[in-house]
């Protein structure tokens, strides 16, 4: 799915900012049919649920409504007009005046709607979104929505962040010729000093008879690298500047279909050229060892909740820059594709996760899940689920697969892989995740429960990744144990599977401004000190390539007794403020930067 750009044959109109705004409970029964009865206005891109002093609409659950009018330029006449929702939390539905054009399932990925007949250039639309927040066991990520006492209803969910709904990401009207490329598809790798893009163009679903494509290859100068005059293609480039982390070098493919001499379609594709390979205990990019230093993140923030901000997104990035970081995990979804974007300008390496997280009812005890009860069963994550799941790596890979950042794919957050059900609902995911991309590695996220000795599903994936708390839910305290355990289990992982080892969770909940001489678990030196404790370990492992802290800052969960406003593992507050351990992290990643070393 291509992103919408503004070109010589396409426009884009951003429908950002203030629309009308009402619960399910406050709308009429058919609320597209007419102006909605509100005075309400909700900004977009932003989560609703912190933006007005309103406990209803905080803690609402179910449908809401978002309204406004848009003027469809006079300058559109004739061609093909598109509505896109980056996305809605957790399904959404769409209307034109009082006609449904669209609706999705599935929270983080956009859906949009070929509207040409619905709308008349030059005239007045009402534009009706409708977004519905609820989960259950069969949608991803997985939840349950419960009637109280008081008639109320309740979302209860399985994920620690709080579920943000609404239109966290732009809405935009765009238009492309009647002809029009659809897709396009791009594959790089690195022969000694030559480049290969392989490309494939879908024209309007399949190349027309009377349409000619050309493909043109430049440099960042604008220089012509290599053409071709066909939908499916291999360009070599020789002597290739490639993309590769901390160098963000972008080629820019532009396709045009041709009818006669006119061009009757044009999009214009950024290309970072690059390899990545897993090779025994290594992970390769461009055919050199590299480390993964960086964190787990989330889309939060103060007021915004996930709603995208630019200014934000700038700010992490340079942050991230300011402590020699090279990578983040999009934890626990796929985020704006903005950020992507920003990650390949800037040579930022990528795990792109799907919004698969919760899928475990024995973590925590019974404290977030069920406690006894197994997970994959009829009764609990099924067939179904499992299709839900499969539906978000289609459109994952479907909007992410052109960015040179994403390096590897995370098909799931901490799921239960001891279960004799683990491996029947995995298997078709990976399948199908090969075989919609084999040129990326793939991955998970595993938790503690499942360590080399007892997990059933590690052999099908690339690379392991870890969610690992010694020290803190295990061990509280105890760092001598916490790192002997930490090293005990890394090199049963290594001797067990040739496969590399990333740490993608570690970390421990931190009170800035809490500070003690002693051992003090949610002071700054504790955090700052199991991070030592953890890295030592690293250093003692070849097969360990990367660390990835949870968090990068603190973030918003569902109130409790075990979440004090929010999760405060991030070296950074909720607000960007660095924590003592932003410092230390800072020394040892600029230390490893600066030597070009990517394996320490």
């Amino acid at each position: 799915m291509l992103k919408p750009r503004a070109g010589t044959t396409r426009d884009l109109i951003d429908l950002d900012g203030l629309w009308a705004f009402a619960l399910s409970d406050d709308a009429p029964a058919e609320p597209w049919m007419s102006s909605l009865p509100t005075s309400v206005e909700m900004p977009v891109p932003a989560s609703y649920n912190d933006v007005l002093a309103d406990q209803r609409v905080h803690d609402h659950v179910g449908w809401v409504w978002y309204q406004r009018t848009v003027f469809v330029p006079r300058g559109w006449d004739g061609a093909r007009i598109v509505l896109r929702v980056e996305a809605a939390t957790h399904e959404g539905v769409v209307y034109v005046d009082d006609t449904e054009v669209v609706r999705h399932v599935g929270g983080y990925l956009p859906f949009e709607a070929d509207i040409t007949d619905r709308v008349t250039a030059g005239e007045e639309v009402r534009i009706t979104i409708g977004v519905n927040n609820e989960l259950t066991n069969e949608t991803i990520p997985p939840g349950a929505v419960t009637t109280g006492p008081d008639g109320v209803r309740r979302q209860m969910y399985r994920h620690d962040f709080y579920n943000y709904a609404g239109l966290a990401r732009s809405v935009r009207l765009y238009t492309t010729p009647t002809v029009f490329v659809r897709d396009i598809t791009v594959v790089t790798d690195v022969d000694a000093l030559t480049g290969i893009v392989d490309v494939v163009v879908d024209a309007q679903g399949g190349e027309p008879a009377d349409i000619v494509p050309r493909l043109t290859l430049t440099d960042a100068a604008g220089d012509v690298v290599a053409t071709a005059d066909e939908t499916a293609a291999r360009l070599e480039v020789a002597n290739a500047r490639l993309w590769q982390p901390g160098d963000g070098y972008l080629h820019t493919l532009r396709v045009e279909l041709f009818d006669g001499d006119t061009v009757v379609d044009r999009y214009d594709l950024p290309v970072g050229i690059r390899s990545v390979r897993v090779e025994g205990q290594r992970f390769l990019i461009n055919g050199e060892p590299f480390y993964f230093r960086g964190f787990g993140k989330h889309e939060d923030s103060a007021v915004r909740g996930k709603g995208h901000d630019d200014a934000l997104m700038v700010h992490d990035f340079a942050l991230m820059k300011w402590m020699g970081a090279n990578s983040f995990r999009t934890a626990h979804y796929p985020y704006d594709e903005a950020v992507l974007d920003y990650a390949d300008r800037h040579g930022i390496v990528v795990i792109d996760e799907t919004p698969a997280v919760g899928l475990n009812l024995g973590l925590g005890g019974g404290v977030h899940g069920g406690g006894g009860q197994l997970s994959f069963t009829p009764e609990m994550f099924n067939d179904r689920t499992r299709d839900a799941h499969a539906q978000s790596i289609r459109e994952l890979i479907a909007r992410d697969k052109n960015h040179p950042s994403v390096v590897m794919w995370c098909l799931l957050n901490e799921p239960d892989a001891t279960e004799d059900g683990s491996r029947p609902y995995f298997q078709p995911l990976v399948d199908l995740a090969r075989e919609l991309d084999p040129s990326r590695p793939l991955t998970y996220a595993n938790e503690f429960r499942a360590s080399f000795d007892n997990d059933r599903v590690v052999d099908l994936f690339d690379v392991i990744c870890l969610n690992r708390y010694y020290g803190w839910y295990q061990n509280t305290g105890d760092l001598v144990t916490a790192a002997a355990r930490l090293e005990e289990e890394l090199r049963g992982w290594a001797r067990t599977y040739d496969k590399p080892i990333l740490m993608t969770e570690y970390g421990t909940d931190t009170v800035a401004g809490l500070h003690s001489v002693l051992v003090q678990p949610w002071s700054e030196e504790y955090q700052r000190d199991f991070l030592d404790a953890y890295h030592a370990v690293f250093d003692k492992i070849d097969a360990v390539v990367g660390e990835q802290i949870w968090n990068f800052a603190d973030f918003q969960t569902s109130a409790g007794i075990i979440r004090v406003d929010g999760n405060k593992k991030g070296v950074f507050t909720r607000d960007r403020r660095p924590k003592a351990s932003a410092h230390a992290l800072r020394a040892r990643w600029t230390a490893a930067e600066a030597t070009g070393s990517e394996t320490s």
